[in-house]
């Protein structure tokens, strides 16, 4: 998308609220013919596509970061499907003259852009570019850098498992930081197994593709305790023996998510060079079953030592974030951490499809992610651990159970990765359900979201 000041006359589309319209609006509203209601339009145009455009935006009142994605997502694929591309854009002096959320406006009207059709023998035409002058100064590099590592994300989860697995995973993360300031380190299986990572390890042993760990580093200031970013990357998910029936698992390609929003975030980070030290942490894995695999029963050590019953294959994930938070934890001395995954259908049960679950150990962390998901339009709930879910996680015969009984399990899944923190402030951001879409809805299109970049992103420009 392109962004002039240099105005367009063609086609002028005025974004008006149902509570402010102009007298030629107000006109419109009383022949029926527009209301100003959110996403409600009237296109007035010429046979050579010239004129005025009416665009709702419904009531200021109800205006939110996440409204405002949703209506400027909504107004660019209008403007597509009417085959208009260069229009100047008139938009209420609140939106215009406020930074937040005229970035929100132009983020939605980027994101819109979104295609995915890699694997098409003869994928559609683009979408064409738009083109837009305003009036204001508009932030369209930060928020086209921002768009950008949303769609990386959307890319990689979108990318299915006879393309993507743990080593091509890491080729593209090392492709994609080349030119780069983000130094990236790939440990192959020899220096995992010398890490003592043995709850990763045991995930992989099914998989004939050998596990990558997946370090990237993002260090502008010398003396700064970095912030660390640990996302879930099993690159597929059959459940082990433990196995998903089909109709779960033909979408488990999505199952490295949070791997994904990482990589997405630290694209964004990296491009507007925020001024943060933030490093990215990814266990790359399949969860597959041959005569190797880890079985239902079976007790399998850690890096930190402490030993696991596993008594469900398909609670992989947590294995995996264990290794990698214990990690991040002791290696890169973090002053906070951060991890995403699509851990648990529990958190679906718990927020819906359309919500990141939350489980956190300090509540200053908590709220700070907590604002920083609501400016990014990326709901979050936060559910609260109690001692009765730490009794859960206990193990009969080693020291934990990655698949407690007892109901709450997107919290004893959050508690259970706590266990890997060594203390340090830390939030878990269950995605499972907002991370993969059978259809599209509101801002979001079908197949992959990017959930977690654009939370990712406000919060570690929050910490300039």
């Amino acid at each position: 998308m392109r962004i002039s000041s240099e105005r367009i006359e063609e086609v002028v589309v005025r974004a008006v609220f149902q509570d402010g319209l102009d007298e030629l609006a107000s006109k419109l509203n009383e022949r029926e013919l527009f209301t100003g209601k959110a996403q409600a339009s009237y296109a007035m145009l010429d046979q050579e596509g010239h004129g005025t455009i009416y665009y709702g935006l419904g009531k200021e009142s109800d205006l939110t970061p996440y409204q405002i994605l949703k209506l400027f997502v909504q107004l660019a694929k209008l403007l597509d499907k009417l085959a208009i591309h260069r229009v100047h854009l008139e938009l209420p002096e609140v939106i215009g003259k406020d930074e937040a959320q005229l970035s929100q406006a132009i983020l939605g009207l980027q994101l819109a852009a979104y295609r995915f059709d890699t694997y098409k023998s003869k994928p559609k035409n683009k979408q064409t570019e738009l083109e837009i002058s305003l009036e204001v100064e508009a932030p369209i590099e930060e928020t086209a850098n921002l768009a950008a590592g949303v769609f990386t994300a959307r890319d990689l989860v979108n990318r299915r498992p006879n393309d993507l697995y743990p080593a091509s995973l890491a080729a593209h993360v090392r492709q994609l930081f080349a030119n780069s300031q983000v130094e990236v380190e790939i440990l192959e299986k020899p220096e995992i197994e010398a890490l003592g990572m043995e709850a990763f390890l045991a995930v992989n042993q099914g998989s004939d593709h050998e596990p990558r760990f997946i370090v990237m580093k993002h260090l502008p200031k010398a003396d700064e305790q970095p912030i660390a970013l640990v996302g879930k990357g099993v690159t597929y998910d059959s459940g082990g023996y433990a196995i998903k029936p089909a109709s779960s698992m033909k979408a488990m390609h999505s199952d490295m998510a949070g791997a994904a929003a990482v990589v997405g975030a630290m694209e964004a980070i990296s491009s507007n060079q925020l001024p943060c030290n933030v490093i990215g942490v990814i266990a790359a894995t399949e969860n597959l079953i041959d005569g190797k695999a880890f079985k239902n029963g079976d007790i399998v050590g850690s890096m930190k030592g402490s030993t696991i019953e596993v008594n469900n294959t398909d609670a992989e994930g947590r294995l995996t974030l264990a290794d990698a938070l214990y990690y991040a934890a002791t290696k890169l001395e973090p002053r906070a951490i951060v991890d995403l995954a699509t851990l648990t259908g529990a958190a679906i049960a718990a927020v819906s499809g359309k919500c990141t679950a939350m489980i956190a150990s300090d509540d200053s962390l908590a709220q700070a992610v907590l604002q920083a998901s609501e400016a990014a339009a990326e709901p979050t709930q936060r559910l609260l651990a109690f001692p009765s879910h730490y009794e859960q996680i206990k193990g009969t015969y080693a020291d934990l159970d990655n698949s407690p009984a007892g109901g709450g399990g997107c919290i004893t899944a959050g508690v259970f990765l706590e266990h890997f923190t060594e203390e340090l402030p830390w939030v878990h951001l269950d995605i499972a359900g907002p991370s993969y879409n059978g259809a599209g809805y509101d801002y979001l299109p079908k197949g992959a979201s990017g959930t977690g970049v654009m939370t990712l992103y406000q919060w570690i420009k929050s910490q300039k």
